[in-house]
């Protein structure tokens, strides 16, 4: 492919929040290799504010389910040199062979991820970050040093004080076993609190609840759980020195906000390549465990009812982590 050719692009990667954001160093890589290019990016609806405004892109194009055969007729019509498919799953899959359009597709490591679940046998020589692996898709496609990018619009407030010593909370996590117990955050909490610090919750609207009652619990602390309001929690975010995290699209979003992250691994490795993209951060983790990981995206509940490798991740041993960390930012 002639880099000075005047190409267009298909990016695809329908969801989620953090899946997302992690395509957009392949997309200022892409852009450097085919700076020519006019590039589009299919994205599901609910998740399309973090690629909106992203400057290496010339169109967002917002799936529905219910209207394919409006969105195959428009994709048609813009005639792409190509399809770079970061989902590679069924779906996507389906929709470039409608289209009939030359693709490169994400090399899932789907096969170790089974083996490390199931057996428990690691054939990942080196921890690759999933931006890493996205850019295998395009033979000699190199990412620059920079990290995730999420360009929030002008006009955003948070109402939060520049010079608070804020520190984020992202409790949530889609599945049980990527979130550390709630108890938790409460205590860490008000131990923070009582060393002048001011915790600020963040969550969506699946959230509600959780943030609700972990807010309440920590004196002096700001519930800034939202509707899914992304533009806004990243924003409120980069008021904050860092930001605690479980596994979570809102880890990558603190990322992609700038903001130094520590996160919490329960059930999830490092191996999946799930970690804050290019950003300071550390992983916190239960590695005595022969259990982990009990699953590549996370269970309802954990199967041998223990719950060890989240409950035996204190608040004192994190409250110390956190003391360390702010250290040396």
């Amino acid at each position: 492919m002639d880099s000075e050719n005047k190409i267009k692009i298909l990016v695809i990667r329908l969801s989620s929040l953090g899946d997302v954001l992690l395509t957009t160093p392949v997309l200022r890589a892409l852009k450097t290799k085919f700076p020519h290019s006019s590039m589009h990016f299919l994205v599901k609806s609910q998740f399309a504010d973090a690629v909106r405004y992203n400057p290496n892109l010339t169109d967002v194009l917002e799936f529905d389910s219910n209207h394919t055969d409006i969105l195959l007729k428009k994709i048609s019509e813009e005639k792409f040199d190509f399809v770079v498919d970061l989902q590679n799953n069924f779906r996507s899959r389906k929709f470039i062979r409608q289209l009939g359009i030359k693709s490169y597709s994400f090399k899932k490591p789907s096969l170790k991820k089974w083996l490390l679940v199931k057996t428990k046998i690691n054939l990942f020589k080196k921890i690759e970050s999933i931006p890493e692996m996205y850019s295998k898709s395009i033979d000699g496609l190199k990412l620059d040093s920079k990290g995730l990018e999420l360009i929030i619009p002008a006009g955003i407030e948070t109402k939060l004080n520049e010079d608070k010593n804020y520190i984020g909370f992202c409790p949530g996590s889609q599945h049980f076993t990527k979130r550390w117990p709630k108890e938790f955050f409460i205590e860490l909490g008000n131990e923070l609190q009582k060393i002048g610090f001011t915790v600020v919750c963040f969550g969506g609207k699946d959230d509600k609840d959780l943030c609700g009652e972990i807010s309440s619990g920590i004196e002096g602390s700001i519930n800034f759980q939202n509707g899914n309001e992304l533009f806004n929690t990243a924003e409120a975010m980069k008021k904050c020195k860092m930001i605690l995290s479980n596994d979570s699209g809102l880890m990558h979003t603190a990322a992609a906000a700038g903001v130094p992250v520590i996160a919490i691994f329960g059930s999830s490795v490092k191996e999946f390549g799930f970690t804050p993209y290019g950003i300071k951060n550390k992983i916190l983790e239960n590695n005595s465990l022969n259990c982990r990981p009990c699953s590549h995206i996370g269970k309802a509940e954990c199967p041998l009812e223990h719950f060890k490798c989240m409950k035996d991740i204190s608040p004192g041993f994190v409250l110390d982590q956190i003391k360390k960390f702010i250290a040396t930012l």
